[in-house]
């Protein structure tokens, strides 16, 4: 029976089962996303170059930024694709009828998340994932839409002002004759 250590006598370092989940730090998230797309673009282009094969890759970052590779055209490998798709039988063509609004609906998820996480931030809620910088940049829009919602109420004034005073002159021109008709 093979002995698991090594000439040193030490076990090898094994790593621990990876539990898959979200990232709840939005830096961490960035930077494991932009690693790991590095890597599978990597692997990609090994992949083609290796075994010949023609393959495309398209990926859309949480924010919707697209990276894509292609070993020839991305359009002529797409129409290739859905040469094949039409190939297909009834049953897988509903499954491809039904991915793509499945992913869609993924997305609009992502991105009620996003609208909601930006709400929580405006109200200064939720704010422990912020770095400095996306902190600044929040400071930086609340104090302009602070700046346009006054500049709207000081509009409303100028324009109800008038309007004001000119209720206030006619109740005092209507109180000064009823005070008149008593005193007479």
């Amino acid at each position: 029976m093979p002995n698991p250590q090594t000439k040193s006598g030490v076990l090898p370092m094994v790593r621990g089962k990876t539990q898959l989940r979200r990232i709840e730090n939005a830096t961490s998230r960035q930077v494991t996303f932009s690693k790991r797309r590095n890597g599978l673009l990597k692997k990609a282009f090994e992949l083609s170059v290796l075994c010949d094969a023609e393959m495309a890759l398209i990926i859309f970052s949480a924010r919707g930024k697209l990276y894509e590779f292609a070993t020839s055209s991305m359009q002529e490998i797409l129409e290739r694709y859905r040469g094949h798709a039409k190939e297909s039988t009834s049953s897988n063509d509903i499954e491809h009828d039904v991915q793509p609004c499945s992913f869609e609906a993924a997305n609009v998820v992502k991105k009620m998340e996003h609208l909601e996480s930006s709400i929580w931030k405006i109200l200064g809620e939720k704010l422990e994932s912020c770095s400095l910088e996306e902190l600044h940049e929040l400071e930086g829009k609340l104090e302009k839409g602070l700046c346009n919602m006054r500049r709207k109420k000081y509009q409303l004034i100028e324009v109800q002002l008038p309007q004001l005073q000119e209720k206030e002159n006619r109740l005092a021109k209507e109180e000064n004759a009823l005070l008149r008709e008593k005193g007479t």
